[in-house]
């Protein structure tokens, strides 16, 4: 079918040589820009699982919920992020 069908359609359309899997990685791109749920990316890709899918294109996924990742991090660190500092009280850990 690649050498049948799909290099002759590439040449008549003008464009350069790619590899026919290059679609299949295009059109998984397409679909992570439009926020598409993994699942149906999994589905459409025809992956088994949905860690193959997530391996394979979660690097193009973008932050799910940073505000849920600043507010993690801001239990954590505290508001100005200086998890260390601690507030003493007058004599407390004070030899004498």
């Amino acid at each position: 079918m690649v050498k049948r069908d799909f290099e002759p359609t590439l040449r008549r359309a003008g464009i350069k040589r790619i590899r026919f899997n290059d679609l299949r990685h295009t059109y998984a791109g397409l679909l992570i820009e439009r926020e598409e749920h993994p699942k149906y990316i999994q589905v459409q890709m025809g992956h088994s699982s949905i860690s193959i899918t997530m391996d394979t294109y979660g690097h193009l996924m973008k932050a799910v919920n940073p505000d849920a990742a600043k507010g993690l991090d801001e239990a954590v660190f505290g508001e100005n992020g200086d998890f260390l500092e601690t507030k003493t009280t007058k004599g407390v850990g004070e030899n004498g």
